[in-house]
C-alpha cells in the first residue's frame, strides 16, 4: 500500500493528520538535515497507524517534502 505523504518540519508538536483517502500531512519537530526529519516522519506515521516502523519505508522523495511511503502487512 503506497501513502502519500506532505511534510512539515520544524513544527512545535509532532502529529499526523489525514487529508485523503491515502494522503496524510506529517508535523515533525526535526530539522530536515541528515535524514532526521525522515526518521521523525516514518516514526510518528508507524504511531498513528499502529504498525512497526520497521513495515514503513520512503520510496521517493527522501529530500523533499512531498513523500511516497510504502507500508508492508
Amino acid at each position: 500500500m503506497q501513502i502519500k505523504i506532505k511534510v512539515k518540519t520544524k513544527a512545535r508538536e509532532e502529529k499526523v493528520m489525514k487529508i485523503g483517502e491515502d494522503s496524510f500531512e506529517v508535523y515533525v519537530k526535526a530539522l530536515p538535515e541528515k535524514g532526521k526529519a525522515n526518521k521523525a516522519v516514518v516514526k510518528a506515521l508507524a504511531k498513528y497507524l499502529k504498525v512497526s516502523r520497521d513495515n514503513i519505508k520512503i520510496i521517493a522523495g527522501k529530500a523533499t517534502k512531498q513523500k511516497i511511503l510504502e507500508m508492508e502487512n
